[in-house]
């Protein structure tokens, strides 16, 4: 059952209460955005490494390989290679002189890609 406040005791009252829940809100709105860009940012970095290793694996394959005529995903795998879990990397077919291979994540919105040559330049497209 419920008793009647006795002389003296206290509480905390509705403002202090509509108070505390608009401070979490404010807290909220600036914290989920942030964790947003975060994660993004972490997405990127697994594509840059995945391309990266990828490119090690191929350079493997063609000194294990000199005289491969083309290069090709199954290769770069046979030779190492081990995507991360939402990355996909593409590898353009070409000798060990020309061939290049672009990664991007799925769980990127924004359109972009790392691109590597086999000379190693990087372009890289990946916004956060």
């Amino acid at each position: 059952m419920l008793r009647k406040f006795q002389k003296g005791q206290k509480g905390f009252t509705l403002i202090e209460l509509m108070i505390v829940v608009a401070i979490i809100g404010i807290l909220a709105a600036i914290a989920i955005p942030q964790f947003s860009a975060y994660r993004a940012r972490g997405y990127m970095a697994t594509v840059r490494s995945d391309v990266k290793n990828a490119y090690t694996a191929a350079m493997a394959y063609y000194a294990d390989n000199p005289a491969a005529a083309a290069l090709t995903l199954a290769n770069v795998t046979a030779s190492g290679y081990q995507p991360s879990t939402g990355v996909t990397v593409t590898v353009t077919s070409g000798t060990a002189a020309t061939f290049s291979m672009s990664g991007n994540h799925s769980a990127l919105a924004a359109a972009g890609a790392y691109v590597m040559t086999a000379a190693g330049v990087v372009t890289d497209t990946l916004a956060p």
